[in-house]
Formats: C-alpha cells, structure tokens, sequence
C-alpha cells in the first residue's frame, strides 16, 4: 500500500497534475494516465503509463 503522505506530494510526469491510488494503480486526477505500482513503488514513468 502507498503512504498517503506519498501520494500527497506525487505529482503525474506528464501533466504535472495530482494523483491518487485506484486498484493499485496511481492514477492522475487531471489528465487520466494510469501507474503501475511494483512491489509497493510507485513506477512514475511516462513509458510505463496507460
């Protein structure tokens, strides 16, 4: 599970806008690109985006 304290100063690479976690997935608020989460780290790649 990720730290809500993480998540409160992630930001999406590509848009720079907020993120949150939905099914495991740290998914941006602003723009919709999905995260995976990797053994508990957050992989905040714009490759590896959905």
């Amino acid at each position: 599970m990720i730290d809500k304290e993480l998540l409160d100063i992630l930001a999406c690479p590509a848009c720079k806008g907020g993120v949150e976690l939905k099914d495991e997935k740290i998914v941006c608020k602003k723009c919709g690109k999905k995260y995976p989460v990797r053994d508990g780290i957050p992989v905040m790649l714009i490759d590896e985006a959905e």
